[in-house]
């Protein structure tokens, strides 16, 4: 149960004082029990299983503090012997004002997701197939204020990640074996110091800079970095402006071997990890030749809902582009379209991910499996939300450089809720290559997903929500197969009182090339809320 401590710690700011707690605040415990039905319409089994669960929805939003927590524990019974099974899935969002220039951030996320992307994609209670069990979170305080003229702002995150083993992972025969991610603690500290243009200079300057370090279980990983950077902002008329950024980042990712048998087979550990050979050198990964970099672009405001932001520069020895886009339709309504390209891990990614979303969002798990590792969309104003769907392609125990765009609109308005999530996500991996054995230095990993999600309240006590899914996954290991995962669900909730029933179907396909199967579910569902 420490896992937990993850969203706990989130939950737990849901109550930083009596008085701002009862304010606008909402804690909901329940308990549901369910029974399901898995059709395979390849074959034609036909299973079932009953669950048992209990969770806790909780939401504060008032002027100090602002939370969102999702959580919920189950367990399933198997009825033809294939084994019980335990999921854990939630996530949580916290802001807590602690002064006028302190606020105290954190965010959590237990959640399962693929472990190969070379493997199958299932999530079916009973089967953990190619799943792992992903336990994640940050915690760390953020500074805002002003020196004089100039703006300072500062931040530290704490970040701790946990994966458990998958099961079998459906890799065709001949696939190099790769290791499985264990756990790591990754530390964070940002600042920077600005002005506009106009208070010292005719154009606006900003100082910034920062360090990180990750220690990852497997293999000994370790991932250093820092950088120092300057950028000048030239206004050019009230809505436009131009920007140019230089800087010096140095990075090293490094690793030891694992230990090899007589055979030089990797030895494996009792929960199918590499073990370490504790006699190996340090071997660099990865390391910067050229630490110089530079961008430069455009900010485009034509109103205060609205921001485009685009820079173009080099960087990591080669051309990189980055922006953002966001634009408020409405109360509770935006779009929000991101183009990144940094050095990351799954951990740091992830971490990365879940600060990037909002703390007011809608809960659009997948009534089957309970997972977050799609998009989640926001409720208030231009946060829309955002997609994890990038990082959770596959759970990647090498560090990469990430690359790729995610964009996401969301709709409130009265009883209806909609929106559209989509993105590209490519990762390029770092690993030595001097070790003994198979290297995944160089490969790049390759997903293109979609996602929409719909709501509607139609009475006070019923309602209707429905989410589809797509994606394409492919590896560059060579003979890595092409795989295609799909899925659409529908869902009907209504209330008596404290009680609640939902009856859910939904129909899944995943595409492997040598294999592929399309599977229905049914659910019905009885809950008690407190």
């Amino acid at each position: 149960m420490k896992r937990l401590l993850i969203l706990v710690a989130a939950g737990a700011l849901c109550t930083p004082s009596a008085a701002s707690a009862q304010q606008h605040s909402q804690v909901t415990p329940y308990i549901e029990a369910s029974q399901v039905l898995t059709a395979d319409l390849q074959n034609g089994d036909v299973l079932t299983y009953s669950t048992i669960g209990a969770g806790v929805d909780a939401s504060v939003q008032t002027r100090r503090v602002e939370v969102q927590l999702s959580y919920q524990y189950e367990h399933a019974f198997s009825w033809d012997g294939s084994g019980d099974s335990d999921v854990h899935s939630g996530l949580a969002r916290a802001n807590v004002h602690v002064t006028r220039d302190v606020t105290f951030e954190a965010g959590g996320i237990a959640t399962r997701a693929r472990s190969d992307i070379r493997g199958i994609d299932s999530f079916f209670f009973g089967d953990n197939s190619n799943t792992s069990q992903v336990y994640s979170g940050y915690l760390g305080p953020n500074v805002a204020t002003h020196v004089g003229v100039a703006s300072l702002t500062a931040l530290y995150r704490l970040g701790y990640t946990k994966v458990e083993t998958p099961g079998f992972t459906g890799v065709p025969a001949g696939q190099p074996r790769l290791d499985y991610y264990d756990d790591a603690t990754s530390q964070l500290a940002m600042a920077s110091i600005g002005t506009k243009a106009g208070d010292i200079a005719p154009f606006g300057i900003t100082l910034s800079g920062a360090g990180q370090r990750e220690d990852a279980g497997q293999l000994d990983q370790r991932y250093q970095g820092g950088f120092l950077r300057i950028d000048i902002v030239q206004p050019v008329s009230r809505q436009l402006a131009l920007v140019a950024g230089a800087g010096y980042e140095h990075i090293r990712i490094s690793q030891r071997d694992p230990l090899l048998d007589a055979n030089g087979v990797p030895v494996l550990d009792r929960n199918g990890r590499f073990v370490t050979d504790p006699g190996s050198p340090r071997r660099t990964a990865y390391e910067t030749d050229n630490p110089i970099f530079w961008d430069a672009g455009i900010i485009w405001r034509p109103s205060p809902r609205t921001e485009l932001e685009a820079r173009v520069g080099r960087r990591y020895d080669s051309w990189t582009y980055t922006g953002s886009f966001s634009h408020e339709i409405g109360p509770g309504s935006g779009i929000q379209i991101g183009v990144y390209d940094n050095v990351q891990s799954f951990g740091r990614q992830l971490n990365d991910g879940l600060a990037a979303l909002p703390t007011s969002f809608t809960s659009t798990q997948d009534p089957f499996s309970n997972n977050y590792n799609g998009c989640v969309f926001g409720t208030v104003g231009n946060a829309a939300g955002g997609c994890l769907n990038g990082i959770f392609q596959s759970i990647a125990t090498a560090n990469y450089r990430a690359r790729g765009v995610n964009g996401i609109i969301a709709f409130n308005r009265g009883r209806t809720r909609y929106g559209v999530g989509a993105g590209y996500a490519n990762r390029r991996f770092y690993a030595p290559d001097t070790g003994p054995g198979f290297t995944v230095n160089g490969v790049d990993d390759d997903a293109y997903y979609a996602q929409a999600f719909a709501a509607r309240a139609l009475d006070s006590v019923s309602s209707l929500e429905g989410n589809v899914y797509v994606s394409r996954y492919h590896s560059g290991i060579i003979a890595a197969p092409v795989v295609w995962t799909g899925g659409a669900n529908a869902s009907y909730h209504r209330s008596f009182g404290r009680l609640a029933a939902n009856a859910s179907v939904g129909i899944y396909w995943y595409d492997q090339q040598s294999a592929d199967d399309v599977f229905a579910q049914a659910m019905l569902a009885l809950g008690y809320r407190f």
